[in-house]
């Protein structure tokens, strides 16, 4: 039977409810616990697909193919548990699958409404999809107050009475400022943020306190006593040097302990924290560090690339040093004399093109492609990267005109739309000018690599992996022999061998382009080996500057 904890936030958003409860579950995933984590959103996107980066940061997309919130990256990267479809939902998810309901007469002619069946439907989400799990953690989006959220709150409060005693917790997450003005600590907007979660019906056993400033005990029991929980219960949770402390830093607040204890848990194995203490040695202990260029498009936000900067950092982890990354807004190449970008470029280790959509910035990704293969730099392109790098390619072979199509009309479509594909399910058929919500190649394909070509190696010698996909358009395949004699080897196909998947140059120090994300399946204490080996060039690289 799982055990269900409940994650709120009060007082202003992005208090960090996403971290804290992926910390959470590492640290009890770390006592032997079984757990998954699920993000409740409350705006009516259906999921998160169609909005722009700068209005929510990057879509996280699962193997089973879901868009979704990028908090279930903090899941994944903390607890290595592979999130599913079944982990994230929307309010406009849930309306549209109620309207479709009403439409097709399911409700057999009864009056729909919130409750119960916009709260019926959350509560079925909640349970459904559990596997043998001793901790199901559910977040829920937004801040104890807004309009959007009190379905979900309605839902909540019902699932802790129908659900059996001890068998529920609420942890709410809230903030105590710092007045300086005053030199004091407040606790009054915790105090109010408690008092509106009670109004909806719900008792926080557990509350974290976020805070710029340690937290005196005497300013614990006042939360106490106000918020009517246990003084153990009000958690300090001080802001921390790295997002890999703060599952120590919670572990040594007592945070698991005593939401063991809200359970009657309390013969509860000890964590083994021994793979946090090494990520956080390696985090603060580098013995190198290098610096890489990321050419691209939304680097006004760093959550746009969230699951990029990690894997990153990530690589670094793997071969023990410090990466500093420099964002490079691919448009100020546009229009530049080479002398620009060489001043730009010439300071990096590395320079990786990511992904993204749109004709903006991509005659900057084209020229930083080009600097990275004449000046020998390793370099790493994903996705549209990769898309660039041979069109790129294709001009250096003397097609002037290649371009992609997603940019307008060429007389060279290098890179096109791609309307069918081969998929577990079978063939999958997308019209060029349909829905963009949900439409694109989305979650886990397979690719072949060729024998003995760097990228096999880079994988260990396999001959298969499997990896997340994110894209509306291709590397048209016939393309692949022009772009080979160039020196592009296309290393990597679909098991169909119609799509490319993987370009490389034997003649480069490191030169990858990938059609997938793999900054996606990127572990803290699990380095992507693109990452590592990505790294490991650089580091290489800045030896011989």
């Amino acid at each position: 039977m799982a055990r269900y904890i409940f994650i709120t936030g009060g007082v202003v958003s992005s208090l960090g409810k996403g971290l804290m409860a992926a910390s959470l579950a590492a640290l009890l995933q770390a006592r032997g616990y079984k757990v998954r984590i699920r993000k409740f959103d409350p705006y009516l996107n259906v999921d998160p697909g169609t909005m722009s980066p700068y209005q929510h940061g990057e879509v996280y997309v699962t193997d089973d193919g879901a868009e979704t919130d990028l908090d279930l990256g903090h899941y994944e990267r903390f607890t290595g548990v592979s999130a599913r479809q079944s982990d994230n939902i929307t309010s406009g998810r849930v309306y549209r699958d109620i309207i479709a309901k009403e439409r097709r007469g399911d409700y057999l002619g009864a009056t729909v409404q919130v409750i119960p069946h916009v709260t019926d439907a959350i509560k079925a989400f909640a349970l459904d999809d559990q596997d043998d799990l001793d901790f199901m953690l559910c977040e829920i989006g937004g801040t104890v107050g807004d309009i959007e959220s009190l379905p979900f709150m309605e839902a909540i409060r019902q699932l802790r009475n129908e659900l059996e005693p001890m068998q529920t917790l609420s942890v709410h997450v809230t903030l105590v400022p710092y007045i300086a003005a005053a030199g004091e600590l407040k606790t009054k907007p915790t105090q109010h943020s408690v008092r509106e979660l009670a109004s909806l019906g719900i008792k926080p056993d557990v509350l974290l306190c976020r805070a710029e400033h340690p937290i005196p005990d005497s300013e614990r029991q006042k939360i106490a006593n106000f918020c009517n929980v246990r003084k153990e219960a009000v958690i300090p949770a001080l802001d921390a040097p790295s997002i890999y402390s703060v599952p120590m830093q919670y572990h040594q607040v007592g945070l698991d302990a005593e939401v063991l204890r809200g359970f009657g848990i309390t013969d509860a194995p000890a964590p083994d924290l021994t793979s946090w203490d090494d990520v956080t040695d390696r985090y603060f202990n580098p013995e190198g560090e290098v610096t890489i260029g990321v050419v691209g498009k939304y680097v006004g936000l760093p959550d746009a690339y969230k699951s990029l900067n990690e894997a990153l950092v990530h690589g670094g982890l793997a071969n023990r040093v410090k990466v500093n990354i420099k964002w490079i807004d691919a448009e100020v190449f546009e229009g530049e004399d080479e002398s620009a970008i060489v001043a730009a470029l010439e300071p990096m280790h590395g320079i990786l093109v990511p992904g993204g959509f749109g004709e903006r910035g991509s005659e900057g990704k084209i020229e930083s492609v080009k600097f990275a293969r004449t000046r020998r730099v390793p370099f790493f392109g994903i996705c549209l990267g990769m898309q660039m790098a041979c069109v790129e390619s294709a001009r250096e072979a003397g097609f002037d005109a290649a371009s992609s199509t997603e940019f307008g009309e060429t007389s060279e479509p290098v890179v096109g739309i791609i309307t069918e594909w081969m998929s577990e399910e079978g063939i999958q058929e997308r019209e060029e000018g349909g829905d963009l919500g949900g439409t694109m190649r989305l979650g886990a394909y397979e690719a072949k690599l060729s024998a003995n070509s760097h990228i096999s190696q880079i994988y260990g010698g396999a001959e298969t992996i499997s990896e997340r996909h994110r894209h509306r358009y291709e590397v048209n395949a016939r393309y692949i022999d022009p772009l080979e004699r160039q020196g592009l080897v296309f290393s990597g196909l679909s098991p169909d061998g119609l799509l490319p998947e993987i370009v490389e140059r034997p003649d480069h120090p490191w030169f990858v382009g990938v059609q997938f994300h793999p900054e996606l399946k990127s572990r803290p204490f699990d380095p992507h080996p693109l990452f590592a080996g990505f790294i490991a060039a650089a580091l290489k690289q800045s030896r011989l500057v």
